[in-house]
Formats: C-alpha cells, structure tokens, sequence
C-alpha cells in the first residue's frame, strides 16, 4: 500500500533529481570555463598594458636621445619578449584551472 502511494512522488521526483545531477556538472564546467577566462583574459590585458606602456617609452627615449636607438631598440625586445612571457603564464595557470 505504501508503494502505491509513494510511487506517483518518485515519478515526480526522479526528473528532478536527474536534473539537479546534471546541473552540478554544468556548475563545475561554468567554473572551469570562468577560470580559463579569468587566466587568458587577466594575462592578455596585463601584457596588453604592459607592451603599450613598454613601447611608448621607447618613442619617448629614441626622440630623447636618437644616438641610442640600438641600445634601447635591443633593451626594447628583451622586455617584449618578457611582458609576453606573462601572458603565457597566466594562460598556462587559466589551462590547468579549466582541467584539474
């Protein structure tokens, strides 16, 4: 007698729960998304800032002093190559929060 009665609340309930499984897989993906969003997107927007401020300075040092522009052009690439470094980084960090 029990049975019959309960068995309508499991039909109703078993969706449900189905549902609530399914949506705490699409929590933990949402997250990972917005870890691998936060990572690429914080490291592209510091190296976008960093690499525009880097290259202004070097306009502002060549019409300074224009007998060291090799100096400073050499100087320049090195912190290019850097300021970009931190963009892969924080890729990499965005990467390994998205799949751990």
């Amino acid at each position: 007698m029990l049975t019959h009665i309960l068995a309508p609340a499991l039909q109703v309930l078993h969706p449900l729960l189905a549902a609530a499984n399914t949506s705490v897989e699409i929590g933990e993906n949402a997250g990972k998304s917005i870890a691998l969003g936060v990572g690429a997107g914080g490291g592209a927007a510091g190296a976008g800032a960093g690499i525009g401020m880097l290259f202004g300075k070097v306009i502002e040092s060549v019409t300074r002093q224009p007998e060291m522009r090799d100096e400073i052009t050499s100087i320049q690439w090195l912190g290019f190559a850097l300021t970009e470094a931190t963009f892969f980084y924080g890729l990499v960090g965005g990467f390994i929060a998205f799949f751990l």
